[in-house]
């Protein structure tokens, strides 16, 4: 019985150029904002908070280049500018204008596999399938 909706990892992938770069097994996302908060003099509390600029962090887990990518010779290591592309049932998520921060290899020599690569990204946006 196979279910439907349920996302594989061919439902994550990285994307340059508009091309599949690398299919990855699975992720977390962590968003953050850096929000000021505003004080008054004798007040106890802040008066207001401006929210600032959203930062991602997104841990990928299990990288594995596609055939493509490997023809054309890609490095992980030479990635930037690339986006990451989260197919859900009813929507995509996609976190654009990424760079590597961390990638951690385990394996044979020259394997196209990373295990971990984290991921800063400049933009998240969700469109409706």
């Amino acid at each position: 019985m196979e279910l439907s909706g349920f996302p594989t990892s061919s439902d994550i992938y990285l994307e340059a150029d508009g091309k599949k770069i690398a299919v990855v097994q699975s992720y977390t996302a962590r968003a953050s904002k850096t929000s000021q908060t505003v004080e008054a003099f004798g007040e106890s509390e802040p008066v207001a908070i401006i929210p600032g600029q959203n930062n991602y962090v997104l841990t990928l887990k299990r990288l594995y280049a596609t055939d493509d990518a490997i023809s054309d010779g890609i490095s992980f290591y030479d990635l930037a500018d690339f986006s990451l592309v989260i197919c859900k049932p009813d929507r995509k998520v996609i976190y654009s204008g990424c760079q590597w921060s961390d990638i951690e290899e385990d394996g044979q020599l020259g394997a196209m596999v990373a295990e971990s690569v984290t991921i800063l990204a400049s933009k998240r946006m969700e469109v409706q399938e």
